[in-house]
């Protein structure tokens, strides 16, 4: 409980540290190694993707627990306090939070470009250019409301099933591991050119460890669309009617209850229409924050209760 306590509360003020400190970025490095040295024909890839996918994970999770052993070795609060840090940078809320921000001052100062740039630089994958105020709004509303899933709820979840399971040391394990998938998948797990079959076993991996968080991420937004007055009744109307409109299985379950607590479509054209009224504009934003906020408090919550309750 201290630890994720802990985690929490050096992530809202602290954020991320430079990507040269950071566990995701060093994750990052090895994908793109694993992708530099694949093979080319599309079986192989395949195989190779696989291996890679395995090759992330298990050593994200073994320094995971290295970590843990040497951190418990330091003396005084000062064991507990890094522990928490490992986990902290498992996850991520202020950094969310803040490049959404940046995107709404872009839109109220009237600097469409600006807000393009940042949504593509930090949000989506998405092309941006021929984005308008609207679209952008979408963009940045349907990153908030997915990364609540992969930033936030899922490794807090493999954390809390770790530590049940077995410590710290296991929560911190498994935490490691689903952030190392998700992260070759934002990578690699996509179906266009050679990563339809390198990104395959990681992207169905990734959909797999994301089942079962991103459904409890969804069930917070309705709640916290509640507590933020704005339309649990609409959220949970739009989750079971658009939750499975999205390619995956899993990043339409918050985006749709989102569109649903704040009355507005969130669409990506070509690929899907969420929720029904307007597109968002910057004061949809500010209500958007409100409701993340509030899921992610009663996420925290319950992680705590579970933690707590453990024999």
């Amino acid at each position: 409980m201290t630890a994720l306590a802990l985690a929490v509360a050096l992530d809202l003020v602290f954020g991320d540290p430079p990507n040269r400190w950071h566990p995701v970025a060093w994750i990052g490095r090895l994908v793109a190694l694993g992708r530099r040295l694949a093979p080319r024909s599309p079986d192989d890839l395949a195989i190779h993707g696989s291996f890679l996918v395995l090759i992330v994970a298990g050593a994200s999770a073994g320094g995971a627990l290295v970590a843990h052993a040497l951190l418990a070795a330091l003396p005084g609060v000062a064991a507990p306090l890094a522990q928490a840090w490992l986990l902290k940078c498992s996850l991520s809320l202020r950094g969310l939070f803040g490049a959404v921000e940046v995107v709404r001052g872009h839109l109220v100062a009237g600097d469409l470009e600006g807000a393009r740039r940042v949504v593509a630089w930090h949000l989506v994958s998405r092309e941006t250019a021929d984005l308008d105020r609207g679209a952008v709004a979408s963009a940045a509303v349907e990153s908030l409301a997915e990364n609540l899933t992969d930033g936030f709820v899922a490794p807090v979840c493999f954390y809390v099933l770790g530590v049940l399971m077995g410590g710290v040391g296991a929560g911190l394990a498994l935490a490691w591991a689903y952030r190392a998938v998700n992260t070759a998948d934002a990578m690699i797990g996509y179906r266009r050119d050679e990563l339809e079959y390198l990104g395959r076993a990681t992207a169905r991996a990734d959909d797999l460890l994301n089942y079962l968080p991103a459904r409890l991420a969804a069930w917070a937004v309705v709640a916290g669309a509640w507590l933020a007055r704005q339309s649990a009744v609409g959220a949970a109307r739009a989750w079971r009617r658009d939750g499975g409109r999205t390619a995956s299985p899993n990043a339409g379950q918050t985006m749709a209850a989102m569109a649903g607590a704040l009355g507005v479509s969130l669409e990506k054209a070509g690929h899907y229409r969420l929720g029904a009224g307007p597109p968002p504009d910057p004061e949809t934003i500010d209500r958007a924050m409100r409701v993340e906020r509030w899921a992610a408090a009663l996420s925290l919550a319950l992680a705590l209760l579970a933690l707590a309750a453990r024999p």
